[in-house]
């Protein structure tokens, strides 16, 4: 039984309602003051209610007492039992020690880290359980501040964020009662920045910039997100365009709006326009549709091969660009938007204004700002902290310990000239870490294939003989070569040979006008 008893704030009060107590012979449980709100509480085993009677109207007699009513539980027990539920629901692991570093509580995923029952910890010292960080120095020393550290567990490493319980003293300042330790395992770590970078994938922060070009290119991507201006990206495929054009986006004025990619390679003409456009739906009863430009309305808009783009839509682009109005599919109506345009490439489009296939009037409009991307194998500082995220993203993905990278594996990927670029890395780790059976990363375990930019992707072995391989070898070099030149005489000038010995290869392998496409 609990009471709760509202009271003045007089010297010897509590000493009037403890003597009631022990004259009715009830075995006092607990006390408890609220100097501040003038509370008094008492905790005692449940009595007999003709005992009760007696003792409520005594207390209410007492000089100062204002109120005395029963209660469910002491501020204590409250406060007590909502530091256990908040504890239990916690996912991280925190231990409570005391001042020598003995173990005073820890919630369940504590012992779940320490694959021990709460039993075994509560007691035991701090330093048993934890390797790698001296608690007893720590707490010993003249000025105990919090720390975050490394500490090992099982031979696991974890990061512990270690903060000092003070009890304030009054004038005599704070007195150090123990510490307070919460652990996180590094797949808990990784799901933490996992959730961080979910919430803001698209930042600058998630690009990885180590080399001088992506720093340069960051750093100017930055300033140009702040403008409105259309951005042009240019770079190879699977060097992160989209990543990139996500960043501007949301890094922008423009962020609580809608960022929307639209590939102009992936669909047919039709289907581009009436995505990027919308559809009035008056004709065949069909359902009128927004397009990507009305859906991303004070957003941004992302094009991506816009190289790939018809003449037709590329006209009503640019008239969407002049102007911010277009029309819908099967529409005489316009409609007015206000969306910014974030086109990407990795065409030479100069070269395909020189040639008639891209409108130069619509170049010079989405060229206003130009990000170019350096291909992966120009930027080999970054491809060291790429492979380390993939190791970590896919290791924790397949909940696994993440592997070590070889010193010679990291040499071998810095080296290999990566034509599909990170695209291709990440996909390459991705196979490797899902496929491996050890701790450590090497060589041998990146399956790629051997690649030249003269010759492409080359055969790792071959069958047959010496003589077959070069003679495949020749083919196919004649193969790529002939259609470049207009004779064989001129193609024997630019191999060194004679105009006999090009012309019995080029026989030998059918190779003619009719079977090689120019």
């Amino acid at each position: 039984m609990r009471l709760e008893i509202h009271c003045a704030d007089r010297i010897g009060i509590a000493q009037e309602i403890l003597n009631i107590l022990v004259n009715y012979h009830v075995d006092l449980k607990g006390i408890e003051v609220d100097s501040v709100n003038c509370r008094m509480y008492v905790s005692f085993p449940p009595i007999e209610f003709e005992q009760f009677q007696k003792i409520m109207p005594e207390i209410r007699l007492i000089d100062g007492v204002e109120d005395v009513r029963t209660t469910a539980f002491l501020p204590s027990e409250r406060e007590h039992n909502e530091l256990n539920t908040l504890l239990s629901a916690l996912p991280d692991g925190v231990i409570s020690i005391d001042a020598k570093g003995w173990v005073r509580h820890c919630n369940d995923a504590a012992s779940k880290d320490l694959n021990l029952p709460d039993m075994e910890i509560i007691g035991e010292n701090i330093n048993n359980l934890l390797k790698g960080f001296n608690f007893t120095r720590w707490l010993e020393g003249k000025e105990v501040l919090g720390q975050t550290t490394r500490v090992e567990v099982g031979g696991e490493d974890f990061i512990a964020d270690i903060l000092p319980i003070a009890v304030p003293q009054g004038p005599e300042g704070d007195v150090l009662a123990g510490a307070v330790i919460n652990i996180k395992s590094q797949s808990r770590l990784g799901q933490q920045v996992s959730a961080f970078r979910r919430y803001g994938q698209e930042s600058f922060a998630t690009i990885h910039n180590h080399s001088t070009a992506m720093r340069r290119v960051v750093r100017e991507a930055r300033k140009m997100a702040q403008l409105e201006a259309p951005i042009l990206i240019t770079g190879e495929t699977g060097t992160g365009k989209e990543l990139l054009a996500r960043a501007c986006h949301y890094a922008s004025n423009r962020s609580l709006k809608p960022f929307i990619a639209l590939s102009c390679a992936s669909l047919p003409d039709d289907v581009a326009e009436s995505e990027l456009f919308g559809y009035a739906g008056y004709e065949d009863n069909a359902a009128p549709k927004r397009g990507v430009l009305e859906q991303a309305d004070g957003g941004t808009v992302f094009l991506d091969e816009v190289g790939e783009m018809s003449r037709q839509l590329q006209t009503k682009l640019l008239r969407f660009l002049q102007d911010g109005t277009f029309r819908k599919v099967g529409d005489e109506n316009e409609v007015k938007v206000n969306v910014r345009i974030v086109a990407a490439t990795q065409k030479d489009l100069p070269a395909m204004v020189q040639e008639g296939s891209f409108r130069e009037d619509l170049y010079y409009r989405i060229n206003v700002l130009t990000l170019e991307i350096a291909p992966l194998r120009d930027r080999k500082a970054d491809i060291g902290p790429l492979a380390e995220h993939f190791i970590q993203k896919y290791a924790q993905q397949n909940g696994q310990v993440a592997p070590s990278l070889d010193g010679d594996c990291l040499e071998f990927l810095e080296q290999y000239p990566w034509p599909g670029n990170i695209r291709q890395l990440e996909n390459s780790i991705y196979r490797a870490v899902s496929l491996l059976d050890d701790k450590q990363l090497r060589v041998e375990h990146m399956q790629l294939p051997t690649f030249t930019h003269d010759l492409g992707y080359l055969e790792s072995d071959f069958e047959g003989s010496l003589e077959q391989a070069v003679k495949r070898f020749e083919a196919t070099l004649l193969r790529k070569l002939y259609p470049a030149y207009p004779s064989s005489r001129q193609l024997a000038k630019r191999l060194g040979l004679s105009h006999t010995a090009v012309a019995n290869k080029l026989r030998e392998y059918g190779i003619n006008r009719k079977t090689v496409k120019v």
